[in-house]
């Protein structure tokens, strides 16, 4: 590692007022590291990636540093530096995917991308002038991630990735998570107990609105990962 990228103290983020479904959470963020986020159903894994994308509306925190600067979530500084694929997303559903590659290159200010590999790898070919609301759910995310990797971002925040993909698009993505770390730092939130093991440098217990726990190393293992869920039918 060599520095931080993100440093976020205290964040509270709710739906209704006076319930708080994140409370007090504090979250770093390394250069260079592929981290996992785990919780049970509810936890708010999925709360806290959005408000990390700025589409959260109900939240407030002490201090949020991007790059060792002082930073909010919906600034133009930030914005240009994450990407985030969500579990369902039916956003630019009158784009195709080439057309949706070509718009947030643009957005980012970058030259298009070279995604004929990825697109292989997903098996994605015949998809690419389908429009998006017309593809399947595993076609639409890859779709998304396609773009995400493509884009390659300071910081790549995933929700749930696995979900809905094939076999072989789900081990190549594991390449991908895993490789990560050789671009940017990505955070993404799983139940799949494989996708955390194989990839992550870290792994973030989330539960009570904060995270309790932090395994790394040797210690990113089935029996802590159950143990820390108090659930032993995690898949």
């Amino acid at each position: 590692m060599d520095g931080t990228v993100l440093e976020l103290e205290n964040l509270s983020a709710w739906y209704e007022a006076g319930k708080d479904v994140l409370a007090g959470l504090s979250l770093r963020l390394e250069r260079h590291e592929v981290v996992g986020l785990i919780g049970l159903n509810g936890a708010g894994k999925t709360t806290l990636l959005k408000t990390l994308s700025g589409l959260h509306e109900g939240f407030r925190f002490d201090s949020l540093r991007l790059d060792g600067r002082p930073a909010a979530f919906r600034d133009k500084r930030f914005k240009l530096c994450r990407y985030t694929v969500f579990e369902e997303d039916r956003s630019f559903q009158y784009f195709t995917f080439s057309e949706y590659l070509s718009y947030v290159a643009a957005a980012y200010k970058i030259l298009l991308p070279d995604v004929s590999n990825l697109v292989r790898s997903f098996h994605f070919e015949a998809y690419t002038g389908t429009l998006l609301k017309d593809l399947s759910t595993g076609n639409r995310k890859k779709a998304f991630l396609i773009t995400a990797f493509a884009l390659r971002p300071e910081l790549l925040l995933l929700d749930e990735p696995v979900n809905g993909l094939d076999f072989q698009s789900t081990e190549f993505l594991y390449q991908l998570i895993a490789g990560y770390r050789e671009h940017g730092t990505l955070l993404f939130s799983s139940h799949i107990l494989e996708s955390i093991t194989l990839t992550s440098d870290r792994v973030l217990v989330l539960e009570d609105g904060k995270i309790q726990k932090c395994f790394a190393g040797d210690q990113i293992n089935a029996v802590n990962i159950r143990e820390a869920l108090h659930d032993e039918n995690v898949l």
